[in-house]
């Protein structure tokens, strides 16, 4: 499996929404509770990644090796979403850069491959040795993509969630950078129609200077 250098926000994503699969974000319902929630997980981010035209083979390579997973396999990658989010905890560009070298240890290098979209260019990748699990390509996306954030967007770019209760985390790739929740078809949706209700409750209140 190869994961591109230039993939970063997308394989930033793919580490946004892992750590937002995990019991504590959902109050107590973990999202990835088998096998078959790990596959549709790496499933939805191929999808993701054909919308966002990524390139290297590393989506599909990594739905296959989740098709192949085993029970300890899910349990190193809920290992992996507390490190990952402990990482986005705690900002600092020295220690973001340490934590996520570690996660892309298991690479076996990086090298320059031929970009589909450019006849005669070509592209920073790193590949996962032939025996890797779905594990080792989580944990290369996911260093990729912290990796990449750093150099190209800066420490500040790895926020909590802006939602009232909510407990998840993200990594804002957007152009404006102004991201300001980890779901924001949930999270946002949810704050929108809390202030619109708040507002229509505080317009029938009688002004309590007519009183």
């Amino acid at each position: 499996m190869q994961t591109a250098l230039d993939d970063y926000a997308w394989a930033a994503g793919v580490a946004t929404d892992l750590i937002n699969t995990t019991a504590e974000v959902w109050r107590g319902d973990d999202h990835l509770p088998d096998l078959a929630a790990l596959v549709a997980f790496t499933d939805r981010h191929v999808h993701h990644a054909r919308d966002e035209q990524v390139r290297s083979d590393g989506p599909s390579e990594l739905y296959e090796l989740a098709r192949r997973a085993r029970p300890a396999d899910l349990r190193a990658v809920r290992a992996l979403r507390i490190t990952v989010r402990d990482l986005i905890d705690h900002p600092d560009r020295g220690y973001l850069i340490a934590g996520a070298s570690v996660l892309t240890s298991s690479a076996g290098g990086a090298t320059l491959i031929r970009d589909p979209a450019h006849e005669h260019r070509t592209r920073w990748a790193v590949s996962l040795r032939s025996e890797a699990t779905v594990f080792d390509a989580l944990s290369l996306i996911c260093g990729v993509g912290l990796l990449g954030v750093v150099h190209t967007l800066g420490e500040g770019r790895f926020r909590p969630c802006s939602a009232p209760n909510c407990r998840g985390a993200f990594i804002d790739t957007t152009r404006p950078g102004r991201r300001r929740y980890c779901m924001p078809g949930l999270c946002g949706n949810r704050t929108n129609v809390a202030n619109h209700r708040a507002r229509r409750a505080a317009a029938r209140e009688p002004d309590s200077t007519t009183r």
